[in-house]
């Protein structure tokens, strides 16, 4: 598989490295703009840029018929504009707030405890996510999803960034040196608290699960998550 790595930071570089032991060869190493770079001798796109670059990158994807996976989060306000363009030229795409398998699983304890939470509401329910010093968005598009989770399965209708109203949820970011993302769900009573938490060791985990679903995209069509992947590997 030929690769066209979208952002050449330390995931792109971490993706790189993954990549070549499992066999693909890199094509593309892009730090700028991709508007009018051809790309045309890869088969896939794996995008970890920054968030003013992540939705033109994607765009340029699509509308030359090149599978994006994109990792970038901070700015899904484009999001669905990205969906109805794939949709509208036949296109792949697939966008993960986190593309590691652990913390997919975490998102499916998430849900479920959720539901399970909704019937006792004398339980608050917080999220706390903390990140290297130099990841640019604030919170974590892995932190939103969490949020996002509980609002669908809750009463809650909404989170905001440190304090929130009561049908809110508030998420707390931190950021420290050399943290690859840790993620908190808390739901504290006057009698006990309870909490899930996922604790990436490295980046390896989202490098390989982006790899994992470069692979998986090649020859489709469609918009896709990384569930999908997820429940065609097991």
């Amino acid at each position: 598989m030929k690769i066209a790595l979208l952002g050449y930071g330390k995931m792109g570089k971490t993706i790189e490295r993954l990549a070549t032991e499992r066999g693909h060869s890199i094509t593309h190493k892009i730090t700028t703009d991709i508007e009018h770079t051809d790309l045309s001798d890869a088969d896939v796109a794996i995008d970890f840029s920054v968030p003013t670059a992540a939705f033109n990158n994607i765009k340029s994807c699509i509308d030359n018929q090149l599978p994006v996976i994109s990792g970038t989060t901070g700015w899904l306000e484009n999001y669905e504009s990205a969906v109805e363009l794939c949709k509208s030229k036949n296109a792949a795409f697939l966008y993960a707030s986190n593309f590691s398998v652990g913390v997919n699983l975490f998102f499916d304890l998430n849900e479920k405890l959720a539901k399970m939470m909704d019937n006792f509401q004398n339980y608050s329910v917080a999220i706390e996510e903390v990140h290297h010093l130099q990841k640019l968005d604030a919170p974590s598009g892995t932190a939103i999803s969490l949020a996002q989770q509980i609002i669908a399965n809750s009463k809650k209708v909404g989170w905001k960034l440190d304090k929130a109203e009561e049908n809110e949820i508030p998420i707390v970011a931190k950021r420290e040196e050399n943290v690859p993302g840790t993620h908190t769900v808390f739901y504290n009573s006057e009698i006990d608290s309870i909490e899930i938490k996922h604790t990436a060791h490295s980046r390896e985990g989202f490098a390989l699960g982006a790899i994992i679903a470069a692979e998986w995209i090649l020859d489709k069509k469609g918009v896709f998550s990384m569930r999908d992947v997820l429940q065609d590997l097991t």
